[in-house]
């Protein structure tokens, strides 16, 4: 029998899942999990799921926040059976576990980073922030335009002509020269028959031909040289490399279906916690990005109090350099 994992925590209405069929499955924030979940409540090796016999079995793996199954805080290293339907909570992040006899996701993997990417894409939407691809020429003659991709599958064009996504004054450039497709985490180029040629890093492009664009690697179309952002990959990656935000005593995540757990009175009271008062309750998340820091504030003229107070020190030795020199020369 195939073990689900589905996130109930975000969207309800399109809960991400991948199904296994292995003896062990690690839930955690880091790279090398089979379930990452981008949220810096989670360890980076959180808890795992494993087989026991015809069972599975989850074990909280000595995380910072803990791991949960409905109301009951699981102790390190201690098993806890799972049921099919059981809700468990990894940090802030709920799960469900279900058992089921279904084929095994194909591509394991591909399908755990394109999961983590998902929630952070969701994550940064909620904030406001774009998800979307950037691309902009950083040097050549039409430095500093650019264009975003945000719809997966679907061709952006670069070029002279007038119907591109991306137009370029280049002469070298033919009218439609080049084309960019993002597909899953990748971002693809095709060079489009131009007369001279695209060139990614130290290699050219066939024409006609799909190859990936390495994050980092230099574009070049013409004179003009091309790099990208990936607002999504860079948040995961910071994601992954933040330290763990430990949870408040009393805080609690209310699952995403409050009305299928058990009231407190109706919970064991040798495994179950005190229920935390309402308002220090929060709802489930998707993934919570840590706080970016903001630039120091400048006034209108662009000096900050440092430059001020480096400007007056600077006047000040300059001047006291002056009242030396004349000092001198007077009393030769």
């Amino acid at each position: 029998m195939a073990l689900t994992v589905v996130v109930r925590s975000g969207d309800p209405a399109a809960p991400p899942s991948i199904t296994f069929d292995a003896p062990r499955i690690v839930i955690g924030r880091g790279e090398g999990c089979e379930v990452r979940l981008p949220d810096p409540s989670v360890s980076h090796r959180h808890a795992s799921i494993r087989q026991r016999g015809t069972e599975y079995i989850v074990v909280d793996e000595g995380s910072t926040n803990g791991t949960f199954v409905g109301p009951v805080k699981l102790s390190p290293q201690a098993p806890r059976v799972l049921r099919s339907g059981d809700l468990i909570r990894i940090g802030r992040i709920w799960l469900e576990a279900r058992l089921e006899h279904v084929p095994p996701t194909q591509n394991q993997p591909i399908a755990t980073r394109e999961m983590a990417l998902a929630l952070v894409s969701n994550a940064l939407a909620s904030e406001g922030e774009s998800a979307a691809v950037r691309v902009h020429i950083v040097e050549g003659p039409d430095a500093g335009r650019e264009m975003l991709v945000a719809e997966f599958e679907r061709g952006h064009v670069i070029g002279r002509g007038q119907n591109v996504e991306l137009s370029v004054d280049d002469e070298d450039a033919s009218r439609r020269h080049l084309e960019v497709i993002r597909r899953g985490k990748q971002l693809l180029v095709r060079d489009l028959g131009s007369k001279n040629g695209s060139r990614l890093g130290e290699q050219e492009l066939d024409s006609g031909k799909e190859r990936a664009w390495p994050r980092g690697e230099s574009l070049f179309v013409g004179k003009n040289s091309f790099v990208y952002e990936d607002p999504v990959a860079d948040a995961l990656e910071e994601l992954e490399r933040a330290a763990v935000d430990r949870m408040r005593d009393d805080e609690s995540v209310d699952p995403p279906d409050a009305e299928s757990t058990p009231a407190p009175a109706e919970q064991d009271e040798s495994d179950a916690d005190e229920a935390p008062p309402a308002e220090s309750r929060r709802e489930a998340p998707i993934a919570t990005l840590p706080e970016r820091k903001k630039p120091a504030s400048r006034n209108r003229s662009g000096w900050n109090t440092t430059d001020v107070l480096v400007a007056l020190l600077a006047l000040l030795v300059l001047g006291l350099s002056v009242l030396g020199l004349w000092w001198l020369f007077r009393s030769q």
